[in-house]
């Protein structure tokens, strides 16, 4: 998945789920997630990146607003992500009982 920390594969997660979503949609959901405030000084530069990268999408909305989608790419590194992590969910075979005596 790139080199994305978990934090930026959480904030496109939130994007993906919020659709076109303002920053402070964004700063709600994963503060939601993460049962904590997640302050503007930790998601703001985190979601640039995202956006100088090419993962979000960043368009004005308004003189105070920008809104966020996810991009082609974005969408592709969270598909690849889930299946990476399905796959190595299902490589596990579940424990063998042990027999009984």
């Amino acid at each position: 998945m790139d080199d994305l920390s978990g934090f930026k594969r959480d904030t496109l997660y939130a994007v993906a789920s919020l659709g076109e979503p303002y920053g402070l949609a964004i700063r709600d959901e994963l503060s939601e997630y993460y049962q904590a405030e997640v302050n503007h000084g930790r998601l703001y530069p985190n979601r640039d990146e995202l956006a100088e990268r090419g993962y979000l999408d960043k368009r004005r909305h308004d003189e105070r607003k920008n809104t966020y989608s996810l991009t082609e790419a974005g969408r592709e590194l969270l598909v690849a992500r889930h299946e990476w992590e399905a796959d190595c969910l299902l490589q596990r075979s579940p424990p063998t009982p042990e027999p009984t005596p």
